[in-house]
């Protein structure tokens, strides 16, 4: 086995997996840390992996292990500090799809981050559905992403195994920054999610992150940063 859940229950009728990771703009990752913060959920347990980096952390004095799921109401959150190899991916996922499916999951959610110069209009996400998917209300004005766009990575892995098992899975994709962390897009997600899932969070810390974030973007980079930068690219 690639993978081993270590949790107090075996099955979690009526409850949605969450999960996102390290992909276009951070948004998955950054977006499930931040609603596992604000929602207050409680850590249930842990994944190991034969894949897992030789890796961990302490904040507020816990340990933090790369892989952990977290719990508020019937909703679980897994999040993925580190992702295993990508030569790995594949297995270390479709096992994680196949805990989901097992543990008596009703649906999947799936975050991620989609190129923001790929926008065509003034909406700020696309969503995608496996077939045993029904759209609820609050999803119901959202736009399918485009034909023949490409999904990449553990988001694709997971939906690719839900919809060939028929489980009720879909994913979230706000249009992101590529090259760096995107607070916006994780505001977005999230605001959706929320209506999903009829929870309120506190989305203003995000704002203003992306708001500075984009401050300093918007100004020119003063001469020191310019050396650097040429630095940066004759040693390259």
């Amino acid at each position: 086995m690639a993978i081993k859940v270590y949790v107090g229950r075996e099955k979690f009728e009526d409850c949605t997996f969450i999960t996102g990771f390290h992909g276009i703009g951070f948004t998955g990752y950054w977006s499930i840390k931040y609603l596992i913060q604000q929602l207050k959920a409680e850590r249930i347990g842990f994944v190991e992996s034969v894949f897992t980096p030789p890796i961990c952390t302490v904040s507020g004095g816990r340990i933090v292990t790369p892989f952990e799921l977290y719990q508020k109401g019937n909703l679980v959150f897994f999040k993925a500090e580190v992702a295993p190899p990508r030569e790995r991916e594949y297995q270390f996922f479709t096992q994680l799809g196949e805990w989901v499916t097992a543990s008596g999951f009703k649906e999947a959610c799936l975050i991620g981050g989609l190129d923001s110069t790929l926008k065509n209009d003034d909406t700020t996400y696309r969503i995608v559905y496996t077939s045993k998917y029904t759209l609820p209300d609050t999803l119901k004005d959202s736009i399918v992403l485009e034909d023949d766009r490409l999904i990449v990575g553990p988001i694709a892995i997971l939906l690719n195994h839900f919809e060939a098992v028929g489980f009720p899975a879909f994913s979230i994709l706000a249009y992101a920054a590529q090259n760096r962390l995107d607070p916006r897009a994780c505001a977005e997600a999230i605001t959706v999610i929320s209506r999903v899932y009829n929870f309120e969070v506190d989305l203003k810390p995000l704002i203003a992150g992306a708001e500075a974030i984009e401050e300093a973007l918007a100004k020119p980079p003063t001469k020191e940063e310019r050396g650097e930068k040429a630095l940066g690219t004759f040693y390259s």
